[in-house]
């Protein structure tokens, strides 16, 4: 757990960099960011959210996928953090040890959605919040058998088996792709 806090460590000072880009692009008005909720709506606001939040999940599958599927992304960035490849080795610790880069990249599809489809800017800064939350939230082995969300249970799978569950909030993308491997059925096998 110490090697885990002090990667973690060391990569926080770059995380808030693609913060603190997203916020330079949204105040030049490059994104389709908006202020203010009343400049489209409640309704609208909730569009909005749900069309970002699926684009996000979307691209933090591909790109979490892909930094396993191209091996020199592996070798060079994920592998940092899939040192930690056994339940007893994982921890919140484990879920914010990444090499700086890796960890950037897994959240660029936060800013990438903003030049796709609109989204409050407060919104948009909790989510990348809320990013940092859940990666600890699921690295902590405590699962919480809620579907569709992709709990620790899902993501431990990931780290024992590396071709399963690649998916961030939901399962929604692991299921549509073919990756998905459920804990419970792993717990309970079906018998033959």
């Amino acid at each position: 757990m110490y090697l885990q806090i002090m990667v973690a460590m060391k990569a926080m000072p770059w995380y808030s960099a693609l913060p603190s880009i997203s916020e330079y692009m949204i105040e030049s008005g490059w994104t389709r960011s908006f202020a203010t909720i009343g400049e489209v709506g409640w309704p609208m606001y909730f569009v909005y959210l749900a069309v970002y939040l699926v684009l996000v999940e979307f691209g933090i599958y591909w790109m979490h996928r892909e930094l396993h599927d191209i091996k020199p992304l592996y070798k060079w960035l994920h592998a940092t953090h899939h040192i930690y490849n056994k339940q007893n080795t994982l921890s919140p610790f484990a879920g914010l040890a990444f090499h700086p880069l890796d960890g950037i990249l897994q959240a660029v599809p936060h800013v990438l959605a903003l030049f796709i489809v609109p989204c409050h800017f407060t919104t948009h800064v909790a989510a990348l919040f809320c990013e940092a939350v859940w990666t600890a939230n699921i690295h902590d082995c405590i699962h919480g058998k809620v579907w569709p969300v992709m709990g620790a249970g899902y993501h431990t799978i990931h780290h024992t088996t590396y071709r399963h569950n690649y998916g961030h909030y939901t399962v929604w993308m692991d299921w549509m792709f073919g990756t998905l491997r459920d804990p419970e059925e792993d717990d309970h096998p079906k018998k033959s």
